[in-house]
């Protein structure tokens, strides 16, 4: 299937028989995680205090992302964000630094390496225990930027109101990749979008395949070949049936990724700084297979100095009801007495022409 949809398209329902191959393959799945159970040490930087019933918190792991670290605390602390938790894989940019001046983060770090953490698997699962199952929880990376319709209204504890009132435990959210352009940018302000504005507005596929939804594309496939996986669950609620499994993309229990309701994250690996954000990932090696999606791209970079992100695809962001409009996500039904979020200032209010 394409990727935007159409405005009036609509999930395909599952046949028993592709639910039951997502259950046969959950059980086997989950019966080799509860036989390879690796603990992994985590050690608080700073005092860290219990959840309370009412916080709604953010687990992330960071490394080097002092550049975006303030537009992403802002940005989920509008949404209701509470509490951050961070895991701080070595950063020796000032991200530790600045993390553990902020009241609202607890700072956490580890003697093993993100790939050994099974490219940080581990360390979320362990943040989970620590922090309490049977919560609903945000589950990101630093350079991702959760969005979802209305969003500039409905805080994230109405959108947990909605998935609850259908039985959806999770919200999916394929990582749109932002790119910079020579092109004027879309207005003034401090978020990432501000400064690096384009994304591809075509060139992705959707596939429903036995562990969750698939989604591929955009300017990483456009330009590099690169088959990445694109969908995550920024949004999940975490009990002890839930483990990562052998992909963050395809937590467990595999029957829970198949929402209709759909997000957006805004994704900046190819913000300003990506010549240096690139070069350190490659030599590191702490990604999927020794970083080779990484040195693929410093390859290029290394060949021509820089990279040419616009194409045929290539659109200007503007604000989360753009996506809407091109079928990136669904609309979704508030009820219209819930508490709205005070008017944002940070997104451009003009449309496509």
């Amino acid at each position: 299937m394409e990727y935007p949809f159409d405005r009036n398209f609509s999930f395909p329902r599952r046949t028993f028989i592709n639910r039951l191959a997502t259950l046969y393959d959950n059980w086997r799945v989950t019966v080799r995680e509860r036989r390879q159970v690796e603990k992994v040490t985590i050690i608080p930087a700073k005092n860290v205090h219990a959840l309370s019933v009412t916080d709604l918190p953010a687990v992330f792991v960071a490394h080097n992302e002092v550049a975006l670290i303030p537009a992403f605390l802002s940005h989920y602390r509008r949404l209701g964000v509470t509490r951050f938790i961070c895991l701080d894989d070595v950063s020796i940019d000032g991200t530790r630094e600045y993390l553990m001046e902020q009241e609202d983060v607890d700072v956490w770090t580890s003697p093993i390496r993100f790939e050994a953490a099974r490219r940080g698997r581990r360390w979320r699962e362990a943040l989970f225990e620590r922090y309490g199952y049977n919560r609903w929880y945000l589950n990101l990376d630093a350079d991702e930027f959760l969005v979802y319709d209305q969003c500039l209204r409905e805080p994230l504890k109405v959108l947990i109101n909605v998935l609850e009132e259908h039985d959806i435990k999770r919200l999916p959210a394929p990582m749109i990749d932002f790119y910079p352009s020579n092109a004027a940018k879309s207005g003034n302000g401090n978020m990432p979008w501000h400064v690096v504005d384009h994304i591809d507005g075509s060139g992705y596929d959707v596939t429903l395949q036995k562990r969750g939804i698939s989604v591929k594309g955009g300017p990483r496939k456009r330009l590099f070949s690169e088959d990445n996986e694109l969908i995550k669950y920024p949004l999940v609620y975490w009990d002890k049936n839930c483990r990562f499994g052998s992909s963050i993309h395809r937590p467990l229990p595999y029957n829970r990724n198949f929402s209709p309701v759909w997000g957006v994250l805004l994704h900046f690996k190819f913000f300003t700084n990506y010549r240096e954000k690139i070069a350190e990932a490659a030599y590191n090696k702490q990604h999927y297979n020794g970083s080779q999606h990484y040195q693929a791209i410093k390859n290029e970079i290394d060949k021509i100095g820089t990279i040419d992100f616009v194409g045929y695809a290539s659109i200007r962001f503007l604000n989360p009801e753009q996506l809407v409009d091109l079928g990136f996500m669904p609309t979704i039904e508030f009820d219209s007495d819930d508490e709205r979020l005070e008017p944002a200032r940070n997104w451009g209010t003009k449309r496509l022409i």
